[in-house]
């Protein structure tokens, strides 16, 4: 039978539905409590540093109001239509253009806006990748801990996830050839080497290059996740992997999400063409293709707008509100709670002593109106119970600094 019928009474009627039954992988996947959670956090007057949120005042709405008309009045019969699945080759060239500017001096091959994809925002880019790599019981390397969003994207092919142990400086390249040496169908290693999320750790220079040998040696795919890369408070710019990638192995994601708007929806994939032509034809069958407005609205603030100087006004703020968020901790929070002050990105991540669950308290921060997200959330193979996660981003100072007040009143509290 095609079908299961079920006679359900509504009332005096009596009518016929088709028992609903969703895919096996749908219906086996764990659930993530993340919406639960980001639901409470909603509640009125609850203070959240759940969000990675960026600041609504950065939002260049004046400009971006002027750019949507401007785009409908030059080019409107084309913004309107389909576009190719790379996406628009005016925007393409302008992502090329500030990537070979800003990386010219580092050895990377020069950027041809023809290996660039536009997507959706870069989930999207994580999907894609998912679903051209991924068949069930499959390898996939993360750093410990990594982005829960990545690891839901990938979760719908049902991978086996593999944790490689990180410290200060990224992922350790020695643990990683250790597990690669021993592990069967690994297809390919997640990382984001600019202040990461959740830790904020970047890597040094010295690590990636390493990372890469390790890379070579096995010849496996990497997905270079750089959402936060532009937002950098002090130190020097250091190259992405791909900058170090001479066998066309690193798939490289960058979004206007963090730096522009998040709700334009766009972000970029960069990979070689034997890469591309996969992707093709997962995009094409996904979207057919992102905004052809929203993609010419972003070109158009990048070659025509200060974009580069909206990028520090941005980080500014963000160092500051890093700074204020930090300092509230020095001064507010226990002694032997642990946290490093990021360079950059728009996160805190936080050590409690092995004796805490972060997930109690949390429960004891709701009940003091303040929220983060708890950090076993990002460990997808191991149990580790005593971090969260804060986003100094949205928040304004006063928010900033009664949240800490309250976060630390719930540790005195929790028990």
């Amino acid at each position: 039978m095609a079908f299961i019928l079920k006679s359900h009474k509504v009332g005096r009627y009596k009518e016929d539905i088709m028992a609903i039954r969703f895919s096996k992988v749908l219906e086996n996947k764990k659930q993530s409590d993340l919406g639960c959670l980001l639901a409470l956090t909603a509640q009125p007057n609850i203070i959240s540093f759940a969000g990675g949120l960026p600041a609504p005042a950065t939002f260049p709405i004046k400009e971006l109001t002027e750019i949507a008309i401007k785009v409908r009045e030059k080019d409107g019969s084309n913004a309107m239509q389909y576009g190719p699945a790379r996406g628009y080759m005016g925007l393409r060239q302008a992502i090329a253009d500030r990537m070979n500017s800003l990386y010219k001096n580092h050895g990377m091959k020069t950027v041809d806006a023809k290996s660039i994809m536009i997507t959706s925002g870069s989930q999207q880019g994580l999907d894609i990748t998912g679903r051209a790599f991924i068949d069930k019981d499959d390898v996939v390397l993360v750093e410990s801990p990594s982005y829960l969003g990545a690891l839901g994207a990938f979760a719908f092919e049902q991978p086996k996830f593999v944790e490689v142990p990180t410290d200060h400086e990224g992922m350790i390249p020695s643990e990683l050839d250790k597990i690669l040496a021993k592990t069967e169908n690994a297809k390919f290693i997640y990382v984001i080497p600019n202040y990461q999320n959740p830790t904020g750790i970047t890597w040094s220079l010295e690590r990636r290059k390493a990372f890469m040998e390790v890379v070579n040696k096995y010849q496996i795919p990497v997905f270079e996740d750089n959402p936060y890369g532009d937002l950098r408070f002090e130190g020097e710019e250091i190259p992405p992997l791909k900058a170090f990638d001479t066998e066309d192995l690193v798939i490289y994601s960058g979004t206007f999400s963090k730096v522009l708007a998040p709700g334009m929806r766009i972000a970029w994939i960069l990979a070689s063409e034997t890469i591309m032509k996969k992707f093709d034809e997962i995009k094409e069958s996904t979207d057919l293709c992102t905004s052809c407005v929203g993609q010419r609205e972003v070109a158009m603030y990048m070659n025509e707008y200060d974009f580069e100087g909206h990028i520090r006004e941005n980080c500014k703020l963000y160092e500051h509100r890093r700074n204020v968020m930090w300092e509230a901790i020095q001064k507010y929070f226990p002694s032997d709670v642990k946290c490093q002050c990021p360079h950059g990105g728009l996160f805190l991540w936080v050590e409690l002593p092995e004796h805490m669950n972060a997930r109690k308290l949390f429960e004891v921060c709701i009940e003091n109106e303040v929220a983060f997200v708890p950090g076993d959330a990002f460990f997808p193979a191991s149990a580790k119970n005593n971090f969260f996660r804060l986003n100094f981003s949205y928040n304004d100072d006063e928010l900033i600094i009664e949240g800490i007040k309250r976060i630390a009143k719930a540790m005195k509290e929790y028990k």
